[in-house]
């Protein structure tokens, strides 16, 4: 059943009121008695040797508590949240601007501003690589030992030779894609607090709090048990913040100086540290036969890993197993490669890599629709994948009819348009679609741990905890929304516990779309040995049969009688020994062994009208609808709220956004010159349509929607652009003189 979400309503969410009125304290916020500040000494070279670094001058200035260099970690001096090759602390090389070569703490920032200008580092320039091209070169610099190639991933099916043999129409285009800022408005930063056993409690803003607790207690050299992570709430992620950032510098000074030790990066800071969206060159060569079927597809990816590894690698095998999208294509072939290269790091970004292979498997569908003469929903109709087929690494799914749902509602909104009716001498107007899917959870081979716990506290709250984050994605309405359905209890009677190693259970991170998903299948483990547990307490406490008893607002019911609670949640609180459930589980994943294979997928489509202003060259996209296949919503304010942000967040990676780098330098500095959407550029005409329905026999509940509604609307644009002006894109973000030029030449000027 499709719905509209904008015609359906909900609850507030449990932390919307203390958001709107700035009540609520984020990490960043915080502060301790004697509490220092910290700055991180980066480097001044994409690439070159430390000859020498001297901290003399900057110890000795008044207010600076602590200098720190490599010589003063401990343990392992790197972090990498699936391989550790990055320094905490250069010793004795940089390989990005971004690199850390010293850390001050200080009595201000001010201050430790001054000392970093004090500090005194020796370079020997050497030559950089600024394209992942030059890092393939035989005779280029080695950045790492091992190379220069991060990760190579690939995916045969078929003979690729023979079926372009057979095609009668072949189309072959290749597909830039830019470096993206994740923009999030809290930038990293937080609290580490020294504490009197020598372990150390953090108070920073993180996806993944027993990743970043793993990770420091290696550098620290002290065990995990002495540290304590208090990750949520944050004021956005989107996977920037996957990765420890902050983390170490605060943590080695708070254990030098024995005070508490607060890091917070300006906006320059986190433009020139924080990990960016994975710049892409995608070749595609396509094929069809006659009548539309595709043949043989064949990619071949080219991913600018920056200098270090990240969550490069699965970021590439997600591309790769995404590069047939939604459909069966008999014979297709699949390389990638991510090679290290000296500019910004770049890493985990909303999407993972789904948008960069989207952009380029539906641009090549419509090619070859317009070769072809043919509708491009109908093309997509004649090679969409049926409910019971292989995945898009020949490897078993959940079945799911969810891609033909959506391409139909697609077809139905693509026949009525929002724009006008009439071109103008200088504008132009045109419609475009795009449909794509995406995998949930981690894929097979990684680790994906799963679980949740719930009980009775002893205020009668029906405590219920998960080890993940709430990073402004809406986690908290999920979670309450789905215990209330599940359990029968109020909003009032919950309370919700997250973001806090010591006292959560491990569901992992707070990443790959698996949040909606985790909590969803945790509760159909725990709600029904919990809501015995409570009755079979009162049945026993009150001489009520417990078949006559159910939980419901306040307290537990006895069928029949309406007046109230026959006992309280609290009073069942002061009974109940011990009430607690537990589960804990893996992400379903694919019984196949694929590497990086997904089980289960969420299905998108979108369609837009765009305007294109031919004496300008500007792009403006008036009308979005979404449609979105994830199952049943379960909180329909953040439903809509992901996919619109989701939208915007790909509409600005479509016309303006990029992080420029030049020789290994960023050109764009802060966000004065780097361009995001603004309200102006967000089209009022907005809708979000939910399909709700899951296969029959779906045992695996509501899907995760934080990315799906990114992957579509970059694809769907450049075909509103070729419907108005008839000309590709190729290149992202689209360049206003790439539109004139392309308007010139087809001669849509000449009335001028």
């Amino acid at each position: 059943m499709k719905s509209n979400i904008q015609e359906k309503e909900d609850r507030v969410r449990p932390d919307g009121l203390s958001k709107v009125t700035g009540a609520l304290k984020y990490l960043t916020d915080l502060t301790f008695p004697n509490m220092l500040y910290a700055k991180i000494l980066r480097s001044a070279y994409p690439h070159a040797k430390i000859l020498s670094i001297n901290t003399a001058e900057a110890e000795k200035l008044p207010g600076v508590a602590s200098v720190i260099t490599y010589k003063d970690v401990p343990g392992m001096n790197r972090f990498g949240i699936i391989i550790p090759d990055q320094p905490v602390l250069c010793e004795e090389r940089v390989r990005t601007v971004g690199d850390a070569v010293a850390a001050v703490a200080a009595t201000s920032y001010e201050i430790a501003e001054m000392a970093l200008k004090l500090i005194q580092v020796e370079y020997e320039e050497l030559p950089i690589i600024d394209t992942p091209e030059k890092g393939l070169e035989p005779n280029a610099i080695k950045l790492h030992p091992a190379g220069n190639i991060c990760h190579r991933s690939s995916y045969i099916n078929g003979d690729i030779e023979e079926a372009f043999k057979a095609c009668e129409v072949i189309v072959e285009e290749t597909y830039e894609l830019p470096r993206q800022l994740h923009g999030y408005m809290e930038t990293e930063g937080g609290v580490v607090v020294p504490q009197e056993d020598g372990g150390i409690t953090v108070y920073a803003a993180t996806q993944h709090g027993f990743k970043d607790r793993f990770q420091l207690s290696r550098i620290l050299g002290i065990p995990e048990g002495m540290i304590r992570i208090f990750s949520s709430p944050m004021g956005g992620s989107f996977g920037g913040k996957d990765e420890l950032n902050i983390q170490p510098y605060a943590a080695l000074l708070a254990l030098k100086t024995n005070c508490p030790v607060k890091i917070h990066n300006t906006r320059a800071e986190s433009l020139r540290a924080s990990l960016k969206r994975h710049p892409m060159k995608i070749t595609a060569k396509t094929g069809t036969d006659r009548l539309g079927k595709i043949l043989a597809h064949q990619v071949k990816i080219i991913a600018d890993k920056g200098a270090y590894a990240t969550l490069g690698p699965a970021v590439l095998d997600f591309a790769v197993e995404h590069a047939a999208g939604p459909y069966i294509i008999p014979n297709i072939e699949t390389g990638g490669v991510s090679v290290f290269t000296n500019n910004g790091v770049t890493g985990e970004f909303r999407g993972f890599g789904g948008n960069q292979i989207t952009f380029a498997l539906e641009g090549q569908l419509d090619r070859l629709a317009a070769v072809l003469n043919m509708d491009p929903i109908e093309l997509r109709q004649i090679n969409l994948r049926n409910a019971t087929d292989l995945g898009p690494l020949g490897h078993r799914i959940a079945p799911t009819d969810s891609a033909a749902l959506v391409l139909k509602e697609i077809q139905r909104l693509y026949q009525k348009s929002n724009t006008p009716s009439k071109d103008s001498n200088w504008k132009r107007y045109g419609s475009g679609i795009a449909i794509a899917m995406h995998g949930g959870g981690l894929g097979f081979g990684r680790l994906d741990s799963a679980g949740g716990r719930i009980f009775l506290n002893k205020e009668g709250k029906i405590e219920i905890s998960f080890g993940f984050e709430e990073c402004g994605q809406g986690l908290l309405s999920v979670i309450e929304n789905i215990a209330i359905e599940e359990i029968g209890c109020s909003a009032e009677d919950i309370q919700i516990v997250i973001g806090d190693t010591s006292v959560v259970p491990v569901s992992g991170s707070s990443t790959a779309s698996r949040g909606t998903s985790i909590v969803w299948q945790s509760m159909q483990k725990m709600k029904e040995p919990f809501k015995n547990k409570l009755i079979q307490h009162a049945s026993i406490s009150l001489s009520i049969p417990a078949e006559n008893l159910y939980l419901g607002p306040t307290g537990i019911w006895e069928l029949g009688k309406e007046e109230g609670p026959c006992m309280t949640y609290k009073t069942c609180a002061e009974g109940l020994l011990d009430s607690t459930v537990l589960t804990s589980f893996h992400f379903p994943v694919t019984p196949d062994a694929v590497n990086g294979g997904h089980f289960l997928y969420s299905f998108g489509g979108v369609k837009v009208d765009v305007e294109v202003d031919i004496l300008s060259g500007m792009v403006k996209v008036m009308s979005i609808d979404h449609v979105i296949s994830a199952g049943p919503v379960v909180s329909p304010k953040g439903f809509r709220g992901q996919i619109e942000g989701g939208g915007v967040m790909s509409l600005g990676y479509t016309l303006m956004e990029e992080v420029k780098m030049m020789n290994s330098q960023y050109a764009t500095q802060n966000f004065d010159t780097y361009l995001m959407p603004n309200i102006v550029d967000i089209p009022f005409d907005t809708n979000v349509y939910a399909i709700e329905e899951l296969y029959e026999g779906d045992i695996y509940g509501p899907r995760g929607v934080g990315e799906i509604g990114t992957i579509a609307i970059t694809p769907a644009i450049i075909k509103a652009i070729h419907d108005a002006i008839g000309c590709w894109v190729t290149k992202l973000p689209i360049s206003s003189e790439d539109i004139l030029e392309k308007a010139e030449a087809r001669g849509m000027l000449s009335w001028i």
